[in-house]
């Protein structure tokens, strides 16, 4: 037996592992048109797949994402100074801020940011026409890779907040409900329960409106977005969701009152009811109809879109009614008339009512087309036709039924005006036509319930589009009925718009001032009322952030406008007496090289060769003297450094202490340009030193100090002692770690200084060196229990951050993540802190990972049915197979009872068991898991298990156990379907490499874990 060559089951297992292509491959082109067919994962272009969407309303759109790509994705944005997405949201949303918080996997700080602006914003990240609106101003337009897609990431976010199930609640640092003037409990109507009325209410009830009453007329909520958007689009539990965070704060709903309807409410009913203001925020009721189509019922093959949506609504939403409806029966050729979103719903939802073709016809080109490219995309992929250029002449009728269609051509003149040349006819067969021309306010029994408001040209009521004001002072509208909203988003935008102006009205009538400067509340949950204090060393920190003494301190109104965003304290940029001060070389900062060839921002590590502050000892103490009296409840510590002198380290201390620092942060560690003048690195690597240092400054100053660890060093727990032997209250670590970060070609490295284009070893800072930041503050936690540490190296997150606490830090300094982005960072570090600590209090969450649902089976974002459930075998999803799921998807979902399955409820909200832990809690709760190898049980072994749903079939997995594990995992040569084989030693490369979340898991091996040995020991001894 050859021991240097694999056996011949590995040989077999071996056959599609990559090898060195030797020479040019053959194959002919008759040959790769059959093999395409087979690894095909786009649709097929051929019509025959129309039919398989009946009854099928799964999500469609292309913007929903999984987390591993909502990572990436947001990885991507470039969080742009003075942000152009921002300015074309029409509810200025943050969203720089809440992509921010999904990169860092802080969920509902995005969400937080998100439902702040909009209090739909998860309706919105699903339905908002984004290419028109945010991402149209992205700048990454400008690149290759095109912009940014903020929907998808939206609707990721607040949908991970809708699971967790926490209530809103007004922010209690606003003035309590029962100490607001009388004003404040004014009766409020709504009148409509869709978009605008939602956001109007909610902003209402923040600003601590505690009588406010939404009255709908039919007996659901959400208006159009619950009536007129599918279910594919934007599912019912959806709005019902939002509507829940609204009546979390007190808002009433009433259903079945509509404006001017039977039972119903009208304007004058309420001023006689009591009511002081009221927001008219109706969608118009009635569909246009041209007068071709004024005779024809739906009997005959005629819908509206008002028509034909509610009622595939009600059969297709479960939760949405008590009704037990059925979807239209459709059946051969459907003619859709319109070019606006309504027009491809309609579309597109015919095809799931058993429509075997649909055409979209529309008057103008596809230049002027109305509705936005989302939604054109999908109703091309679900093979819709598109007709332009034609008008309806006459309806073509056979047996009482609609039979065809006779359209005209329409053409531009040169004047710019469409007409229709009758010399060109088309007649196309249809037995169904769906109107989609738009809607009006035509019932006279809602304009009579409007009176006494003025109405405009257009027969809606005179808006004042800056305050949604009518001509009534005490009556404001907004969404369709205002004319201005043609979005949903603008519509929220309108409610938003209102809810200022009615409270400035309400207020003012009061004899009350408000602002000038409109002054929304922000959205608040139980999870902002967490305690992040923490106290360390007779110091009370507001929270565990802080910017290191590097860059970000480099002056002093730096660390101002740090604490006015949030940091709760601030090591000054190293400075030392006048005799030893520095002049810096350029360039001398450069991005790392550790995260590939990545470029902007969200760099894993930075180099620098810069050193200490330029400045004298004297501006900071002035300095820091300044901003003790502006920042009094803040931290302020001043980081010095000496030659190894008694008399320098006693003098700089002690100017240090009298000018107000809370604490002092020794320099020994400073790994470039210092230490070959006896400073910084030249001190920090030598316990004695250390020591003695450490000794003379307690011996100078009274205040705090901590030791600051250089990390290039083979034992930093020697240093950390001999720092506490010397009497110092605690140590930072670490600082950077010395390295060359990469040459080019022509030998040349970077940062490369003066013409001669020398360098020299620099510090690495950022993610890249957190691992080795992490082992030293556990090291040193572990050996010196209760020892203080400040923590710094790669923190560029809450959720990394907590790693830090769990291995004994008890404050976090950040320097690396802000050169990533800015100062702001903080308010998404609280809040994920935060969350991290409250989601500890709810048991229903115990299988999360931080703010991280366990993964769902899924393709594409989008769940799918567990096919070995329905069939009995594993399918991947393309080619031959891919038809195979199509086809039994299909099947499975037309017997499906869309209604029989309600969504689960949101309310109640989940309950905590317990109080939120404290930051103090935090701090070493992992010292007791981090050990040696001889702590580890090598009798408790774990195997690979791979979830073929989740699988992408890219052999990632097969290719890494091939060439650099042990050859487990075998490959189908068909379906790619990797298989784990008993062979399995649970060294977990797989999953290392698997790039989607929880595809791969590692599970209990339930058999004895044997090792091979190769030759058996007893042979070898011989």
């Amino acid at each position: 037996m050859a021991y240097s060559k694999d056996v011949a089951d590995i040989e077999n297992l071996l056959a599609l592992n990559p090898k060195v292509q030797k020479n040019a491959r053959l194959v002919s082109t008759k040959a790769t048109k059959v093999n395409k067919k087979h690894w095909k994962r786009n649709g097929n272009k051929s019509c025959h797949t129309c039919g398989n969407l009946d009854n099928n309303f799964d999500d469609i759109k292309h913007t929903t994402l999984s987390e591993r790509a909502a990572l990436r994705e947001a990885a991507r944005c470039l969080k742009c100074a003075d942000a152009p997405c921002q300015k074309s949201c029409p509810t200025q949303l943050d969203i720089k801020s809440f992509i921010t918080s999904i990169a860092n996997k802080n969920y509902y700080g995005a969400s937080k940011a998100i439902f702040s602006d909009n209090p739909l914003g998860l309706t919105c990240g699903m339905v908002c026409p984004t290419s028109d609106l945010c991402v149209g101003g992205c700048n990454l337009y400008a690149s290759e890779e095109g912009p940014i897609n903020i929907g998808g990431l939206q609707q990721f976010a607040t949908e991970i907040f809708k699971t967790m199930g926490i209530p809103q609640i007004r922010d209690p640092s606003l003035t309590p409900l029962d100490q607001l003037h009388a004003s404040y409990r004014s009766k409020v109507a709504l009148i409509g329960c869709g978009p605008a009325s939602i956001s109007c209410a909610t902003f209402l009830a923040r600003l601590g409106y505690s009588n406010v009453t939404v009255f709908e007329k039919e007996n659901y909520i959400g208006g159009l977005s619950s009536s007129e958007i599918p279910q594919f689009r934007l599912p019912y539990d959806v709005v019902s969701f939002e509507v829940d965070l609204m009546k979390d704060l007190g808002v009433k709903v009433e259903l079945g009152k509509g404006l001017g309807s039977p039972n119903g409410v009208s304007l004058d009913s309420l001023k006689k009811g009591g009511y002081s203001a009221v927001f008219v925020g109706i969608g118009l009721p009635q569909a246009k109809r041209i007068p071709i189509f004024e005779s024809l019922t739906e009997d005959q093959g005629f819908f509206t879109s008002k028509g034909f949506l509610p009622v595939v609504a009600k059969a297709s939403k479960a939760g949405m009614c008590s009704c037990k409806s059925s979807l239209p029966k459709l059946r051969g050729n459907v003619i859709v008339l319109g070019a606006g979103d309504t027009a491809f719903d309609c579309a597109t939802s015919a095809l799931r009512c058993g429509a075997k073709r649909v055409f979209i016809v529309f008057r103008k080109g596809f230049t002027t087309i109305r509705a936005v490219p989302e939604e054109m995309e999908l109703a091309r992929e679900e093979l819709c036709e598109f007709m332009p250029f034609l008008s309806p002449r006459e309806v073509l009728m056979k047996g009482g039924r609609i039979s065809g269609l006779q359209l005209c051509r329409t053409e531009q003149n040169d004047a710019g005006n469409w007409v229709e040349d009758e010399d060109q006819l088309v007649t196309l067969k249809a037995d169904y036509i769906i109107s989609a021309f738009g809607s009006a306010l035509k019932d006279d029994a809602v304009k009579n319930a409007l009176s006494p408001l003025r109405f405009n040209k257009w027969g809606l009521p005179e808006v004042n589009e800056d305050t949604m004001q009518a001509s009534e002072d005490w009556v404001f509208c907004g969404g369709d009925l205002a004319g201005l909203a043609n979005t949903t988003v603008e519509s929220v935008n309108d409610g938003k718009t209102a809810a200022w102006f009615l409270h400035k009205y309400l207020q003012e009538s009061s004899g009350q001032s408000v602002p000038s400067v409109p002054a929304l509340p922000q959205f608040f949950t139980p999870i902002d009322l967490v305690d992040v204090s923490v106290e360390m060393c007779g110091m009370k920190f507001l929270n565990p952030y802080g910017l290191a003494s590097a860059t970000p301190t480099t002056s002093a109104p730096m660390i101002r406008r740090a604490f006015e965003q949030g940091w709760s304290f601030a090591v000054t940029k190293t400075f030392s007496l006048d005799k030893d001060l520095v002049t810096n070389i350029s360039p001398r900062i450069v991005r790392g090289t550790t995260a590939g060839h990545l470029y902007g921002p969200g760099q894993g590590a930075y180099l620098n060769i810069e050193l200490i502050s330029e400045k004298t000892a004297a501006y900071w103490c002035t300095s820091v003297t300044e901003l003790k009296r502006d920042f009094p409840k803040h931290i302020v510590i001043s980081s010095i450094m000496c030659g190894y002198n008694k008399d320098d380290w006693t003098e700089l201390a002690i100017m240090a202490e009298k000018c107000g620092s809370d604490a002092l942060e020794l320099n020994l560690s400073c790994p470039h340009g210092m230490g070959e003048r006896g400073m910084g690195l030249a001190c920090g690597q030598d316990s004695e030193l250390v020591l003695n240092i450490c000794r003379w400054v307690r011996a100078a100053v009274k205040i705090p100090f901590f030791a600051k660890m250089t990390p290039n060093i083979t034992n930093i727990v020697v240093i950390a002692s001999a720092a506490k032997q010397g009497g110092a209250d605690g140590v930072t670590a670490t600082n950077t770690v010395s390295g060359l970060m990469g040459l080019k070609g022509n030998s040349q490295a970077w940062p490369a200084v003066g013409n001669k284009k020398r360098t020299t070893y620099g510090g690495v800072s950022g993610n890249a060196i957190r691992p080795i930041a992490l082992r030293a503050v556990s090291a040193i936690a572990k050996a010196l229990p209760g020892f203080p540490i400040m923590a710094a190296g790669g923190i560029d997150s809450a959720e990394v951050g907590l790693q830090f606490l769990h291995c004994g830090a008890s404050v976090l300094q950040v320097c690396s993540a802000i050169h990533n982005q800015e100062f702001t960072l903080v308010d998404d570090y609280i809040t994920g802190l935060k969350t991290l600590l409250y989601l500890q209090t709810l048991d229903d969450l115990s299988e999360w990972d931080g703010q991280s649902p366990p993964t769902a089976r899924h393709q594409r974002g989008k769940p799918i049915p567990k096919i070995i459930d329905i069939v009995g075998k594993n399918l991947p999803s393309f080619g031959p197979y891919l038809e195979e799921r199509q086809q039994i998807i299909a099947e499975h979902k037309k017997s499906q009872d869309l209604l029989e399955e309600a969504p689960e409820p949101t309310r109640p909200v989940k309950q905590p068991k317990k109080e939120a832990p404290t930051v103090k809690d935090m701090i070493g709760r992992a010292l007791d898991k981090i050990g040696t190898y001889g702590d580890l049980n090598n009798k408790e072994q774990v195997v690979a298990l791979i979830d073929p749903e989740l699988c992408v079939n890219c052999g990632k997995c097969y290719m890494t156990c091939n060439d650099s594990g042990y050859q487990s995992i075998s490959f189908d040569p068909k379906s790619h379907i990797p298989f784990v084989t008993q062979d399995c030693t649970g060294c977990t490369l797989c999953v290392s490499v698997c790039p989607i979340i929880d595809c791969i898991k590692m599970v209990p091996r339930t058999t004895p874990y044997k090792p091979y040995r190769g030759i058996p020991p007893a042979v070898a001894a011989i």
